[in-house]
C-alpha cells in the first residue's frame, strides 16, 4: 500500500517555525506557531508528508512518512539495500531500530515505525539517519506530535475509501464474470439446442428422404408389376386370339373340302363245287 517517492500527490515539505519579532507579535501569538502544521498529501490508500534531510556538506535526501491509518512508515529511495534488513535511526541522538523492506518500486523501501519509535518523534526535535547517503542526514521534528496523528487519521480515512472502492470494483468484477459466465453457459445452451434443432432437422430429412425413396421403389416396383401383368396379359389375350383364329380357321378348311365318301366292298359267297 506504500507508494515509492514521485508517486501522485503534490510535493510538500515540513514547514519551519516560524519566528515573528517580539515588537511585531505578542507572545500569545508566538506560542501557537512554535509548533507548524505538516503538510499532508493523500495517494491511492494512504497519505504521507514529505520532507527533506540534509547533511553537513548540503547535501539533500528527501524521505516520507506515509500512513494507511494503521502504521506508520519512513519511506525513502536507496540502491543496494537488501529485501530486508533492521537499522537503525536517532531521534534526537536516541537510536531506534527497525525493520526495512524493499517496496514494489527500484530502488524504493519502507522502514516501519515501532510504537516506541513514534512516541520518541512525537516528543523528539530531530531525526538522524547516518546510512541513508554518504554522509549522516538529520532533520527537524517540529510539529510531529500533531503531525503523526493527522498523519495516521489521514490514512486511515484515504484507506477507507480505497477499500470501499476496492469491494465496490471487485463486486463489479464479480457481477461481471457472474454475467460473463452466466452468458457463456446461455450460450452453450443455445449451441447445444441449436445442435441438437439441426440433428434432428438432418434426422428428419434423412428419414424423409429414405421413405421417399422407400416410395418410389414401391411405385417403381408396383410399375413393373403392372407392366409384366399387362404384359401377361396381352400374352395370353394374343395366345388366346391365336387359338382363335386357328380354330376358325380350322373350322372352314374343313367346310370347304367335304370329307370324301365312305369305300364300299362287295362280299361275293364262296360256295364249294361239289
Amino acid at each position: 500500500m506504500m507508494r515509492g517517492l514521485g508517486a501522485r500527490g503534490v510535493l510538500l515539505t515540513l514547514v519551519g517555525p516560524i519566528l515573528l519579532s517580539g515588537a511585531v507579535a505578542g507572545p500569545s501569538i508566538a506560542a501557537n506557531l512554535e509548533a507548524p502544521a505538516w503538510a499532508i498529501a493523500p495517494e491511492d490508500a494512504a497519505c504521507h508528508m514529505e520532507f527533506e534531510l540534509t547533511g553537513r556538506s548540503g547535501a539533500i535526501a528527501p524521505v516520507a512518512l506515509v500512513s494507511d491509518g494503521y502504521r506508520v512508515a519512513l519511506r525513502f529511495a536507496k540502491a543496494g539495500l537488501p529485501a530486508e534488513a533492521f537499522l537503525p535511526i536517532r531521534v534526537d541522538g536516541k537510536p531506534f531500530a527497525n525493520l526495512v523492506q524493499r517496496a514494489g518500486e527500484e530502488g524504493v523501501a519502507v522502514m516501519s515505525l515501532s510504537d516506541e519509535t513514534l512516541g520518541a518523534m512525537r516528543h523528539g526535535k530531530t531525526l538522524q539517519i547516518a546510512w541513508l547517503s554518504e554522509e549522516a542526514v538529520s532533520g527537524s521534528l517540529a510539529g510531529a506530535g500533531q503531525g503523526i496523528n493527522d498523519l495516521k487519521t489521514c490514512g486511515a480515512q484515504v484507506a477507507a475509501d480505497h477499500r470501499a472502492r476496492e469491494a465496490e470494483l471487485e463486486a463489479s468484477r464479480a457481477r461481471q464474470a457472474a454475467e460473463a459466465r452466466a452468458k457463456a453457459v446461455s450460450d452453450e445452451q443455445l449451441r447445444a439446442a441449436r445442435a441438437q434443432t439441426a440433428a434432428a432437422d438432418a434426422e428428419r430429412q434423412r428419414v424423409a428422404a429414405l421413405a421417399q425413396r422407400a416410395t418410389a421403389e414401391a411405385e417403381e416396383l408396383a410399375a413393373q408389376a403392372e407392366q409384366q401383368r399387362a404384359y401377361a396379359e396381352a400374352e395370353r389375350q394374343r395366345a388366346a386370339d391365336e387359338q382363335r383364329q386357328r380354330a376358325i380357321a380350322q373350322q372352314y378348311y374343313y367346310q370347304d373340302r367335304a370329307p370324301p365318301p365312305p369305300a364300299y366292298s362287295y362280299y361275293r359267297p364262296y360256295y364249294s363245287p361239289r
